[in-house]
């Protein structure tokens, strides 16, 4: 794809950089059992795609010619398509938006049985460190910089069913289904020790910064906000420790201080 890119032809990939545009593809690609969606070809052809996910992690992919719809419908489904599209990505991070983070919890924790059943996976929020005094100090453009960096590290240590997205601010949701509590935190730990090594800022060339990350046990079958409410509590613990470290919603405050 980077060659057809490069070359101008099969899909036609609306962004500047291919790379970039990979990375927040990919932060969605595979995520849920179903997807469908239309995309251009060079040669003029309009697709219709399919992608269903297999149990073992294989994607089936069916393409279907519709470029005989009428000229009009096909601008406006594009259009659609294109809101869609935004509306699932955090505009300045690449990363996944709130909406479509909290939507693979939901179907994570498949939320209405009356009673929670066994652990399905863990939760994280995680918050920059500090990152108040790095917008007044430098200024909300460095700031931002700092942000796309934090989420290009995190996006590099996803697992393929992971889902990290931005929930506001300098504050970031993880999805990580499938793993123990000490596994998440072994996880989070691999991209807390790759953002302490990260210098961003050419202009500062020994500027550096942290985050600190709260997590939680997802339990099926209870409502998502739980695990989302002990996170933060976590993170709480997290701040209290001092900050640029990990910490689970069950530890008593006296290990965190």
């Amino acid at each position: 794809m980077r060659r057809n890119f490069k070359a101008h032809v099969g899909t036609v990939i609306r962004a500047d950089d291919y790379d970039e545009w990979l990375r927040q593809t990919l932060g969605r690609r595979g995520k849920v059992g179903f997807k469908a969606f239309e995309t251009d070809l060079h040669d003029g052809r309009w697709v219709w795609m399919t992608e269903a996910v297999q149990p073992d992690g294989w994607m089936l992919c069916i393409a279907s010619d519709i470029t005989h719809l009428r000229a009009d419908e096909r601008a406006i489904r594009q259009d659609l398509d294109e809101a869609i599209k935004a509306s699932l990505t955090d505009e300045l991070t690449g990363c996944s938006s709130r909406r479509y983070t909290m939507a693979r919890l939901e179907d994570l924790v498949g939320a209405g049985q009356e009673t929670a059943g066994p652990s399905v996976g863990c939760v994280a929020v995680c918050d920059l460190d500090n990152f108040k005094y790095v917008n007044d100090r430098y200024g909300h453009l460095v700031g931002d910089v700092v942000l796309k960096d934090f989420a290009r590290i995190v996006q590099s240590h996803l697992r393929k069913q992971d889902v990290f997205g931005r929930i506001g601010g300098e504050e970031f949701f993880l999805v990580m289904p499938g793993l123990g509590v000490d596994e998440a935190r072994l996880h989070i730990g691999r991209m807390l020790k790759s953002v302490r090594a990260s210098r961003p800022l050419e202009a500062y060339p020994d500027f550096e910064y942290s985050f600190s990350a709260g997590v939680s046990s997802v339990s099926k079958g209870e409502l998502p906000d739980r695990p989302h409410g002990r996170a933060d509590e976590a993170l709480y613990l997290a701040k209290l420790a001092g900050r640029n470290t990990i910490r689970h919603h069950d530890e008593p405050i006296s290990q965190a201080s």
